[in-house]
């Protein structure tokens, strides 16, 4: 009876070890998932692949800031020393996480500071993981990545262009936009819509507080202003001159 009996609750443990992982393993928290996390970051800037092929689960679905999609091989493959004259870090800021038996998400904000031969850049991300703990180990299993938009630094423009600027454009019947100068600073404003600041990145290339992507103005054959072009993403919307 008592070999049965030690028989039956070793079944059972392993059982439990199948499927939930090892009983030994205790739910993790989030002070432990952000500890664990930093620990990847840290590593970036040197180059060292250990906390990488440590935290993430062979099957890993990983899409970066960049579009990229990666598996683990190439995940580890692209954590590469900084070059020489580089160096940087990135912090984890604003953690939250939501953890229920072996799963455990984990969101977060990135600040990155780069350093390139005495200059400094700076850049902050948001971030998503989600870990399962899988025989008796917590990994990421998902990640993705996302930048935040910041706007463009602003520029000088040539204030002598305005004049030609200032007009009325038209993308369809019911959809025009006005464009308007005031105290050496260009305006645009679409129907009945607030105006909006062009703000000068250089020259002839304006963009808008908040909004990704850029206005230009492009000249017609006679040489005079004959459309507005908001590029957003290498793709143009064409607005033209009425008046």
């Amino acid at each position: 009876m008592k070999i049965r009996f030690l028989v039956a609750v070793l079944l059972t443990a392993a059982v439990a070890v199948a499927l939930h992982g090892s009983p030994d393993e205790p739910a993790i928290t989030q002070n432990e998932l952000v500890q664990r996390t930093q620990e990847i970051f840290d590593a970036a800037a040197p180059g060292n692949q250990e906390p990488f092929k440590k935290y993430f689960a062979e099957d890993v679905l990983f899409s970066d800031e960049k579009g990229r999609s990666m598996d683990k091989a190439a995940l580890v493959k692209d954590v590469q020393p900084l070059p020489q004259g580089y160096s940087g870090s990135i912090k984890i800021v604003r953690p939250k996480s939501h953890i229920e038996n072996n799963v455990a998400i984990l969101s977060y904000d990135l600040d990155e500071i780069e350093i390139v031969f005495g200059q400094n850049l700076s850049a902050r991300y948001h971030e998503t993981d989600t870990w399962m703990r899988r025989a008796g180990k917590w990994q990421i299993v998902a990640a993705q990545v996302l930048r935040y938009y910041e706007d463009p630094a602003p520029g000088r423009a040539d204030t002598g262009k305005f004049q030609a600027y200032i007009g009325t454009y038209q993308l369809g019947p019911e959809r025009t936009m006005t464009v308007t100068s005031e105290n050496g600073r260009l305006f645009s404003q679409r129907n009945s819509r607030p105006k909006e600041e062009l703000v000068p990145e250089a020259s002839d290339i304006f963009f808008r507080k908040g909004v990704e992507g850029r206005i230009l103005f492009g000249s017609a054959d006679d040489g005079k202003t004959g459309t507005l072009i908001d590029r957003r993403n290498n793709e143009d919307i064409v607005w033209k001159k009425v008046k």
